[in-house]
């Protein structure tokens, strides 16, 4: 028979075994998925304190990105989100080794899967965004270069990071895949069932030949 549940499949290798923190942070996927968190923090952290200035022209605060205040707020909210989905995803890492059914685990690495590719994608766009925003910035001089680069730099960072998470997830997804769909089977010798009545068997290799007379030569009697 197969075996059910899948036991190691989607990241439950570690099912009924302790929890070992410092195996667990010194995993690939757990390295950039930090990484990932700091380079949002600091993304919608440039731009919440030295992301607005007021221009001469204006007394409203305005984006540093050329003026546009979408670019900003478009950065700001990709940045918060993935802040918030990396310290999710970090929980679910910790917990999934010991949830006992497969089902559950595969929507959670489905979940990390299409989360990953779509923050790539977007931190792509943010990334092309804000360099096309500020390469028509005229007046840079007034504005804060710096927290610009890192804004655009670590936009760049993000896409590398959440390029490589989608890359885990895909790989943890297959492997999942793979345990869930080859079965082991344990081998036990048939059972063959007669319907012979026990009187009529005989055991094997009788022979049914009469039995030997003795040959002594004995004389008639008259």
């Amino acid at each position: 028979m197969a075996e059910n549940g899948g036991a190691s499949a989607y990241g439950a290798a570690l099912a009924g075994g302790g929890f070992d923190f410092y195996k667990f942070i010194r995993q690939p996927q757990t390295i950039v998925r930090v990484l990932s968190w700091v380079f949002a923090l600091v993304v919608f952290a440039c731009i919440t304190t030295e992301g607005y200035v007021n221009p001469p022209s204006s007394a409203q605060a305005k984006c540093i990105f050329n003026q546009s205040d979408s670019a900003c707020q478009y950065a700001v909210g990709i940045g918060v989100i993935a802040f918030l989905a990396c310290v999710g995803f970090l929980m679910l890492d910790i917990y999934i080794p010991f949830m006992s059914n497969a089902q559950d685990r595969k929507y959670i690495v489905m979940a990390d899967l299409g989360f990953s590719g779509a923050w790539t994608f977007l931190w792509f766009v943010c990334f092309c965004v804000l360099t096309s925003q500020w390469s028509h910035t005229l007046d840079v001089i007034a504005f804060p270069e710096d927290a610009a680069r890192a804004t655009i730099a670590f936009s760049f960072f993000s896409i590398a990071t959440w390029g490589i998470l989608t890359y885990f997830a895909l790989g943890r997804f297959r492997r999942g895949v793979d345990d869930v769909s080859i079965p082991t089977y344990t081998e036990t010798a048939p059972e063959i069932h007669s319907n012979v009545p026990e009187s009529q068997k005989q055991p094997p290799f009788t022979s049914n030949l009469p039995p030997q007379s003795d040959t002594s030569y004995l004389p008639p009697k008259y």
